[in-house]
């Protein structure tokens, strides 16, 4: 929380040293269409995971039991927790400086620029990067796909709602429902020894995370709304 709060902080010195603009002009205050974004892009990134995992469990001739000792408070402390951790990421990489990017290099530019710092990012915080450089390429793309994704929902619906929504869908499933996080054992266990994965696998899911769910709510966003314009308000 103290993370958020100081991001915040930075956000609004950031744009009132820069623009001479408030915070609000990131999209944060909620209204009707906000919130309906925010609920569908964590429901359709939601229904991506499950099929993301459950088509992993196939291949890797793996399954899932429910974790005996699970409650109801586990699941909501862990929620809370991925809910913080994705607030925090949005602020930072989809908050001001993407605002500012935008307003100077345009839109399209600035998701770029901004999905490969994602991208670039994540080879620290999954502890990959001096790796092989085969996993690091992939990771690198994974999420800077993702990062595309969640840039260009910021830049055309102009808020935070749609981005935090699509970034939490997937991160709530994969961490609280499938355990596959940092916060451990949480409603489904994995149970069986995983076989090793061929290409053509490996490939599948790359393109199901990297080009169709990216792909899927780029065209979207592209068919709702209005061009984005240079300055997001």
């Amino acid at each position: 929380m103290i993370g958020i709060l100081v991001t915040f902080l930075l956000s609004w010195l950031l744009l009132r040293a820069t623009v001479r603009e408030p915070l609000t002009v990131l999209g944060i205050v909620p209204n009707q269409r906000r919130i309906v974004e925010f609920l569908a892009g964590m429901l359709f990134m939601a229904v991506i995971a499950v099929i993301n995992f459950t088509w992993q469990a196939h291949f890797k001739e793996i399954g899932y039991q429910l974790n005996p000792d699970y409650e109801l408070s586990q699941m909501l402390s862990g929620s809370f927790w991925i809910l913080r951790a994705v607030i925090f990421e949005e602020l930072l990489f989809r908050g001001a400086i993407l605002y500012l990017l935008i307003r100077y290099i345009g839109v399209v530019k600035a998701c770029l620029l901004s999905s490969l710092i994602f991208g670039v990012y994540h080879w620290f915080s999954y502890e990959v990067f001096g790796s092989r450089i085969v996993l690091m390429i992939y990771i690198l793309l994974v999420t800077g796909c993702g990062g595309w994704m969640f840039a260009f929902a910021y830049a055309k619906t102009k808020s935070l709602y749609a981005p935090t929504g699509l970034h939490f869908g997937w991160n709530m499933v994969a961490a609280v429902v499938f355990s596959s996080g940092p916060i451990g054992d949480q409603w489904l266990l994995q149970h069986g020894e995983a076989v090793e994965w061929s290409g053509w696998v490996t490939l599948l899911f790359f393109s199901l995370q990297a080009i169709a769910a990216p792909g899927v709510v780029t065209w979207y966003l592209h068919k709702i709304y209005r061009p984005a314009s240079n300055v997001v308000s």
